[in-house]
């Protein structure tokens, strides 16, 4: 699979709601860096799942990433596309545009930065 094929297929699985699928395209050192208010500390799949995907789902009622384009050059893909969520406390709905850049090695994702409309999210959250 190309780079771009992985980052597809992570969304794919997180969008089944297959949150192991998506941990396991993850190199086992992973850096996960978030414009959000989630923090994930340490690296690896776990301190992913740990600081990242378990906070986001109990906050989030329900929640989307839908990408609408890549840019690829070696190792390096950038997703660009929409997050919309319905926060679970407020009942809000949040549209956020967002930019992933990912960097891939030896068949796994290396690395993951977040850069996200964090007003819309914001917006969404407060009561």
């Amino acid at each position: 699979m190309t780079p771009t094929d992985i980052v597809r297929a992570f969304y794919d699985r997180l969008a089944a709601g297959d949150a192991p699928g998506a941990l396991g395209l993850m190199a086992p050192d992973i850096e996960w860096t978030t414009m959000w208010h989630y923090k994930v500390e340490g690296r690896g799949p776990a301190a992913v799942a740990e600081g990242l995907f378990k906070p986001l789902m109990a906050e989030w009622a329900s929640f989307s990433l839908a990408p609408t384009g890549f840019i690829a050059e070696g190792e390096t893909v950038v997703s660009l596309g929409d997050f919309r969520g319905v926060h679970r406390a407020t009942g809000k709905t949040a549209e956020a545009r967002y930019a992933h850049v990912w960097t891939l090695k030896d068949g796994k994702i290396a690395r993951f930065r977040q850069y996200i409309d964090t007003l819309a999210v914001a917006e969404a959250r407060r009561a």
